[in-house]
């Protein structure tokens, strides 16, 4: 017997590992695991704990440092452009450009990293993804400390860097994280929370720093703002390290539900490349991946040019550039929050389809299960930044050779082609009717075992 969180008693599984190598000494491989996968999955409790609420939230303080660290430089760009000119270009449209790889740095990295990062999700597990994410999200932290001066702009690139693969171990993770601690009823409020961390930490990164780093000539005044800055950001990533180390786990004792433990242990067990080939055969995946590319893609590229935009017509409001980026996360954090509720309640997707950052996770896990959630999410978000890459790279040459204006009515134009793709995916809910036929197995062998009793005692 095992205690729980709540000091009760839980079963012990059926399955030991002596009962285990017993089975597999034998010469039948095959029959072998038929026999193990039958056992262990009939002798399943589902169970929720109330460590997955500490999980959860651990995770998303983690994922708001990280997101922090990717909008925090670039909504003060004419306060970095003017401390590090003596180590940018000279020409102003390549000080621009590597002004705005700071941001990109993040997108490109995870566009090659997703594939091995998800291989180690789903061989490893949650913890040891979450180490590696939260170390690399510190260690990124405490270059940029190093960076303060103003010829050392290649240290900040690569202090973002270190960040920029940290978000590739931190990104695809509220899925997953969901689905192996949350209930069937949960799983959708609990993914939008993972994400709930992350548009916090990029309301924090277009607040905090036009507050705390103000435009100046003198060079001493803004390098003191700076260490400011980057000494709160390195101290809680070492902080919420520790914490990770200590607290966070790789499973509970016992799965939520049967559905989503076949869906963690499919994907361990799967081989990689054929899960991948059934994801891009998967057509409502595929629309998927576009629209939420698209979509995600384009608050990726102006999150990025919020600051030069607003200045352009608001010269010297950098606090208020931080300001409205900070409303834009606001309503996407009120849409997200309520999009999970209601998904959990009515399991009706397309409905918030808008609130694409939680909601395209959730229903990615829905029309590609069994598959791995850490798979398809990988997926999602590897697509954003592609287009996150293109829209920013597109706007920054228009906006330099058409107009501002004509950047902006060209990024709404995808979203609106983003919109209209989004009502073509198929409402086909996979995980759901998976659950469902397994409770209806399980009340069928119920009713069959009162039945037997009866006649039992009958005769």
């Amino acid at each position: 017997m095992k205690s729980t969180m709540n000091g009760q008693e839980e079963p012990t599984p059926k399955v030991t590992e002596d009962k285990i190598s017993k089975v597999t000494e034998d010469n039948t491989p095959r029959v072998t695991e038929e026999k193990t996968q039958k056992v262990t999955e009939d002798s399943i409790l589902p169970q929720v704990y109330k460590r997955r609420w500490i999980i959860l939230f651990l995770f998303s303080f983690v994922s708001l440092t990280n997101n922090f660290q990717w909008l925090h430089l670039n909504i003060i760009g004419d306060v970095l452009l003017n401390y590090y000119n003596a180590s940018l270009p000279e020409d102003k449209f390549q000080q621009e450009t590597a002004l705005d790889w700071l941001s990109m740095v993040y997108m490109l990295a995870y566009i090659p990293l997703i594939f091995p990062s998800t291989w180690l999700l789903d061989k490893k597990g949650l913890r040891v993804v979450i180490i590696c994410g939260s170390f690399l999200n510190a260690v990124g932290a405490w270059i940029k400390v190093a960076c303060v001066n103003p010829d050392r702009f290649a240290l900040l690139m690569f202090g973002q860097s270190v960040c920029s693969v940290a978000q590739i171990f931190i990104l695809g993770i509220p899925a997953r994280l969901a689905a192996i601690w949350f209930g069937p009823n949960q799983v959708s409020t609990a993914t939008s929370l993972g994400v709930f961390g992350n548009q916090i930490g990029a309301a924090v990164g277009f607040l905090l720093p036009p507050l705390l780093v103000k435009y100046s000539h003198d060079i001493d005044l803004v390098s003191s703002q700076l260490y400011t800055l980057f000494y709160i950001g390195a101290g809680v990533t070492t902080v919420l390290f520790l914490l990770v180390l200590v607290i966070f786990k790789k499973e509970p004792p016992q799965p939520p539900s049967r559905a989503q433990w076949l869906a963690v242990r499919n994907a361990a067990s799967q081989h990689y490349g054929k899960s991948l080939l059934r994801l891009l055969k998967n057509r409502g995946f595929l629309l998927l991946v576009l629209t939420y590319g698209i979509n995600t893609g384009s608050y990726y590229a102006i999150a990025t040019l919020l600051n030069p935009v607003v200045l352009h017509y608001y010269p010297g409001h950098q606090k208020e550039a931080g300001e409205i980026g900070l409303t834009v996360v606001i309503a996407g954090i009120v849409g997200a929050i309520l999009a999970g509720v209601w998904l959990d309640k009515t399991k009706t997707f397309k409905f918030f389809m808008t609130g694409y950052l939680p909601v395209g996770f959730e229903i990615a896990a829905e029309i590609t299960y069994p598959e791995s959630e850490g798979t398809s999410s990988g997926l999602l978000n590897a697509s954003a930044q592609l287009f996150g890459i293109i829209f920013t790279i597109s706007m920054r040459a228009m906006m330099n050779e058409v107009s501002i204006f004509g950047a902006n009515i060209t990024l709404s134009s995808f979203l609106l082609l983003g919109t209209i793709l989004t009502a073509f995916i198929g409402a086909n809910y996979r995980r759901q009717t998976a659950e469902r036929e397994r409770i209806s197995k399980i009340d069928f062998l119920d009713i069959n075992i009162i039945k037997t009793k009866n006649d039992k005692y009958s005769a």
